[in-house]
């Protein structure tokens, strides 16, 4: 028992481990859209455009209404939970092909993982957003989640 836990934790570390990198690499690569993408700004090194043009850009990057805040924080949260969801989804399913768990840790993780998608759904419904409203628009790079 101690080893499958020992193993659960190491796996938990290194889809925590992939799940910075990735998410250190959507960083890398907003940053990079952001410098090159006309509709979001002007080439490092040159003329940002005008006060309202900054302005615009602004508004359109970031609402903080106070009546707001709280769905788009849960908002945000709940993107995250969701791609961390997808990511261990798809990292079970290849140790299942693969055979590396036993059929209690199949059943084990096939059920933690339908709970976590059921408390998902209940916290969308709780602040009334859809399954899509959590999949963040990233621009030229598409959208953050797979379209199931």
């Amino acid at each position: 028992m101690s080893t499958e836990l020992d193993t659960a934790r190491a796996e938990a570390d290194r889809l925590r481990a992939e799940a910075d990198r990735l998410r250190a690499e959507a960083d890398r690569l907003r940053a990079e859209a952001d410098r090159m993408c006309p509709e979001t700004g002007t080439e490092t090194g040159t003329e940002a455009g005008t006060e309202a043009e900054r302005n615009t850009d602004r508004r359109k990057r970031v609402d903080l209404a106070p009546d707001t805040v709280e769905r788009d924080l849960v908002k945000l949260v709940l993107t995250i939970v969701e791609l961390l969801r997808q990511l261990m989804e798809r990292q079970a399913v290849r140790r299942f092909d693969t055979g590396e768990l036993t059929e209690d840790q199949e059943e084990r993780i096939g059920l933690t993982l339908m709970l976590l998608e059921d408390r998902m759904a209940e916290l969308r419904g709780r602040y009334g957003l859809r399954p899509e409203d959590l999949n963040l628009d990233l621009g030229p790079l598409g959208p953050l989640l797979p379209r199931e």
